[in-house]
């Protein structure tokens, strides 16, 4: 079941697309914090977004580009602005595709559904953790923090996706070096301390300080 996300201020449109795709067989959902839109998306993982222009804090182009970021998933704006120079912005903010306002409830689920199967045909999904606005894609290992990519070796990412994976709970030093090993990673626990630390570097540079603590006597964690 394909997962949208509708990123619409206005209730009574955005409630009519959630029941309208819905009863087309997809799993819909409504944004209610419009100040973490690249949250939300991190933790909901759709496979389509629909998004309007003007939202309060930050528009649509914003979220966009923020999503674009981090995501190729498909994004089709929703305005009543749909004048050329918004249809251009929408487009160069990596927007697939632009629907005016007001819109018949059946053209916009036949070109979502198209969408879908252009997109997802003969590809998988992206998976992503985030914290602290820090996304870690767990498909290709990528950490993205405040529009900047983050390089990380075979074994950080795979640290970093175990406590996210259990984040508020510590994993034990153990638990961590069965993970690698599981991944054909053969490391001690020398080896361990060493990528922890410099893992731990890489995030305190890119202005995550503190971002992984130690559980004394038991492991890390991601609280």
């Amino acid at each position: 079941m394909y997962r949208i996300m509708i990123v619409e201020d206005d209730e009574v449109i955005a409630c009519a697309v959630q029941q309208s795709l819905v009863s087309w067989g997809m799993d819909a959902f409504c944004v209610q914090d419009f100040s973490s839109v690249l949250a939300e998306f991190a933790v909901k993982n759709p496979q389509l977004v629909l998004m309007d222009i003007h939202l309060p804090f930050f528009n649509g182009f914003h979220w966009c580009q923020e999503i674009r970021k981090v995501s190729k998933v498909p994004v089709i704006f929703l305005s009543s602005a749909s004048d050329n120079m918004n249809i251009i912005m929408a487009v160069n903010m990596g927007g697939d595709d632009f629907i005016a306002k007001p819109f018949d409830l059946s053209v916009l689920t036949a070109k979502v559904q198209a969408m879908l199967r252009r997109t997802y045909e003969f590809a998988g999904e992206t998976n992503f953790l985030e914290h602290r606005g820090a996304m870690l894609d767990t498909g290709s290992g990528v950490l993205n923090y405040r529009g900047k990519r983050i390089e990380l070796t075979k074994n950080e990412w795979r640290i970093l996706q175990s406590l996210l994976e259990n984040k508020g709970k510590a994993v034990s030093r153990d638990m961590l070096m069965m993970h690698l090993w599981e991944s054909d990673s053969f490391i001690d626990d020398n080896t361990l301390t060493v990528n922890v630390t410099r893992l731990r570097k890489k995030l305190e540079e890119a202005g995550l300080t503190d971002f992984i603590q130690t559980k004394k006597g038991v492991g890390y964690l991601i609280a």
